[in-house]
């Protein structure tokens, strides 16, 4: 079983309605499994990772973006150093599992 490791975060932009948070990572880490209430944007700065979403491996590289369904159980392997920018609502929960 894999190890789970939490992404280094950092807020880069705070507004009314909507936050951009940096997450950074090592290859190999796993991050943690989760869910949220609202949809959310995940776009990748630099590196690779697998999002691993509903049971489906998603590769995403620098330069590409996904969205993120609320209420949709997702996590991410993160292959090559990875650097990306995670837009979402300030009223985001997020909900982690184990």
């Amino acid at each position: 079983m894999e190890k789970v490791t939490k992404p280094n975060v950092k807020l880069l932009a705070s507004g009314t309605n909507l936050e951009a948070k940096q997450m950074q990572a090592n290859a190999g880490d796993l991050l943690p499994k989760h869910i949220a209430n609202m949809e959310s944007i995940l776009f990748i700065q630099e590196g690779e990772c697998i999002l691993n979403i509903n049971g489906e491996e998603k590769p995403l590289k620098k330069g590409e973006a996904f969205i993120v369904p609320p209420e949709t159980k997702h996590h991410i392997k993160v292959v090559t150093k990875f650097k990306g920018i995670h837009f979402m609502p300030k009223e985001i929960e997020f909900q982690f599992f184990k």
